[in-house]
């Protein structure tokens, strides 16, 4: 069990959180190896061992790290990145260049020539102009690329309009319209400088029903069929994306990966019966659900200031520069006091926290014990897009970030100096 109550405190993957931000102070994000290992096992058992021809590519922009890398790699997943700070975390892990894949919609040249150089498993190209790029690359080294489009599905998603990405009028992905798409696809198939895999799609983030799913994948072997018909050439791979939601609060009714992926392997492999299509590898890229249950973060409690019949608040000694999403797109979190775990809930706070913006709320209206300075605080299932979106607004410093394994803790992230920031920082001669 991850999340246990023993002795009035939390304990998170059997290490007491209370010693936590007592040893490595606040804020601290505090991630579950074991909880990690049982999304990836979970993985293979729903999907990579279930089916032949199938891989899964984490998408790191969640959490990307050396140590987070690592688990990946030992749990037998690739990854996804979108940067060349993510490839070059990669790199540094060590990562096998096969099972990465590079995304992203404004792929720099140098950002290339790395993967290029590296010789990373896929390219997911986004538009033409890259398309050119990457053969001009090639051909000056010599080598050859493994490449995908992503297109844009043009299917409506039940989230957030800021993460929904499969409708038309994004900036990820290529348009359906044939005029356009297909004198590129022409271009990819008769190019000597790139091996034309197939097709990539996500359509949005945090997403509960398969249906969705479902009509992007008809959509994309459609155009495999298309493809077929056109230029007789048969696609040797699709890409389905993630977005599979994750629980942040008791309304959130969590999927099975099978609830997704049985039915998308089922559409997948009747219609290429149907139309003569070789059935292609297929490819998922989950990341929020691999890694987001399994981080918490934990923070001190300072001022507590109460607004007589408005409202109580408890502000915590991060927010925003540790946790964008609330103030971002209106995410909902839940939390506890953990060192309060055990007691009865008997007033109404609001968690704020300590940036100069009043849209810096971490949490309004939450039940908790009578709460006082120097209380710990833990928001649940910060393990995505916490530290990944972390900044140095008003000059906080990034928190540290510890895993946890069956009671084991371990520094994977140092906390951010003072210094740190201000590294970069120079003062012209004139100014002296």
């Amino acid at each position: 069990m991850i999340k246990e109550i023993k002795n009035n405190h939390l304990y998170w993957d059997g290490c007491d959180t209370v010693e936590l931000a007592e040893n490595y102070g606040t804020p601290l994000y505090v991630i579950s190896q074991t909880a990690i290992e049982n999304e990836c096992r979970a993985l293979q058992k729903d999907f990579i061992k279930k089916y032949d021809n199938v891989h899964v590519a984490y998408a790191s922009k969640a959490f990307n790290n050396l140590a987070m890398l690592k688990i990946i790699e030992k749990e037998g997943l690739g990854i996804d990145v979108v940067s060349g700070g993510e490839l070059y975390t990669a790199i540094q892990a060590q990562f096998p260049a096969e099972h990465i894949e590079f995304n992203g919609n404004n792929k720099s040249d140098e950002e290339l020539a790395i993967a290029i150089d590296y010789g990373v498993g896929r390219i997911i190209v986004d538009g033409s102009q890259e398309l050119d790029r990457i053969g001009e690359i090639c051909r000056k080294k010599e080598k050859k690329a493994n490449i995908l489009f992503r297109i844009t599905p043009e299917v409506d998603v039940a989230t957030h309009q800021f993460i929904s990405t499969g409708q038309k009028d994004s900036k990820f992905g290529l348009p359906l319209d044939e005029e356009f798409l297909f004198p590129i696809l022409q271009q990819a198939i008769t190019m000597p400088e790139v091996d034309f895999y197939g097709i990539h799609f996500h359509i949005g983030s945090q997403l509960f029903d398969n249906t969705t799913h479902l009509k992007a994948a008809k959509v994309a072997l459609e155009l495999a069929v298309r493809i077929k018909e056109k230029f007789d050439y048969e696609i040797k791979e699709l890409n389905y994306g993630g977005g599979f939601g994750v629980r942040y609060t008791q309304d959130d009714q969590r999927q099975s990966y099978a609830y997704f992926l049985d039915p998308l392997m089922a559409l997948t492999e009747d219609f290429c019966e149907k139309n003569g299509l070789k059935r292609p590898a297929i490819a998922i890229e989950p990341g929020r659900s691999i890694v987001a249950e399994a981080g918490i973060t934990l923070h001190t409690i300072g001022s507590i200031k109460t607004l007589p019949h408005i409202r109580k608040y408890a502000a915590i000694d991060g927010g925003m520069t540790d946790n964008v999403r609330p103030g971002l797109y209106q995410a909902i979190y839940t939390g506890m006091v953990a060192n309060k775990a055990d007691q009865p809930l008997e007033e109404t706070v609001t968690i704020s926290g300590k940036a100069c913006e009043s849209t810096d709320i971490l949490m309004k209206d939450l039940q908790v014990p009578l709460i006082a300075s120097g209380d710990i605080f833990t928001t649940f299932t910060t393990g995505a897009y916490g530290y990944a979106m972390a900044n140095n607004y008003n000059k906080l410093a990034i928190p540290a970030v510890v895993l946890v394994n069956k009671g084991q803790a371990d520094i994977i992230v140092k906390r951010q100096t003072y210094a740190q920031i201000i590294q970069n920082e120079r003062i012209p001669d004139s100014l002296k």
